[in-house]
């Protein structure tokens, strides 16, 4: 397979369009391995191959392995590369059904915080102060709470997210949260009697995990750590829900 890949037998896009490098790379990698193109048990090509193949940076490439690393399809370990685990995102989705357009909206703002709250997650880490992290740190155990009660957890995520934006110190992004309110949070979006209450009891431990990394980034003051946490967090979660509207259109 790795000989395909390089040898060109595989059709790769050189990544020109505008928007994310990284997310562009990603969906081709994960394309190959659903498709089997890349199989359960090989390893991706190395750094340097992938920088060739799709005309991109090393750090570009490193992203898109985040990002596949976050749906669950590899792993990276040290001395041995990135090995694909798995052909399927781990993940199932937690509603049974959401209305089209609230799918499209979700996505909408999903787009623009991958933009926004990946430099908020950065700028976070370099200015917060101790009050700032006393703020994230009690959203965290107000999302513990609401999943003992049963409930989404709406607030407390919305609460996590605006910790942060108020952690950069920068007003403009403080009043973009300020504006959309825990309506920028997904599953505000949908009906309760729609969940699948098991996935959704899965679905919140991974939030809650992402959570717990990009406050641990934050705290640690590592900017890098807290913009690529953040990324990888939105990105699942853009993923999930473009996954759903494609099974939807299908």
């Amino acid at each position: 397979m790795l000989e395909k890949l390089s040898s060109g037998q595989i059709t790769i896009e050189k990544v020109a369009r505008p928007g994310n490098l990284a997310s562009h790379v990603a969906e081709q990698l994960e394309k190959m391995i659903v498709q089997g193109q890349i199989a359960v048990g090989d390893k991706l090509p190395t750094e340097n191959n992938l920088c060739d193949m799709f005309g991109v940076s090393r750090t570009v490439i490193r992203e898109a392995i985040t990002q596949l690393k976050s749906l669950g399809l590899v792993e990276t370990r040290r001395g041995v590369g990135t090995t694909v685990l798995r052909n399927q995102t781990s993940e199932t989705f937690y509603a049974y059904s959401i209305n089209p357009s609230a799918v499209e909206d979700i996505l909408h703002i999903l787009e623009l915080r991958l933009s926004v709250e990946t430099t908020a997650a950065e700028l976070a880490a370099l200015r917060h102060s101790a009050d700032d992290l006393a703020r994230m740190e009690q959203s965290m155990a107000d999302f513990d709470k609401a999943m003992q009660d049963g409930s989404l957890a709406r607030e407390a995520d919305f609460d996590f997210h605006y910790a942060i934006a108020l952690a950069t110190g920068n007003p403009f992004i403080r009043q973009f949260y300020e504006q959309f309110n825990k309506n920028i949070i997904p599953r505000a979006k949908i009906v309760n009697a729609n969940l699948d209450h098991s996935a959704t009891e899965e679905y919140l431990a991974r939030v809650r995990q992402e959570h717990t990394a990009i406050l641990d980034a934050i705290r640690a003051r590592d900017t890098e750590g807290a913009r690529k946490a953040m990324h990888s967090h939105l990105y699942r979660a853009y993923h999930l829900y473009e996954q759903y509207r494609s099974s939807q259109q299908g």
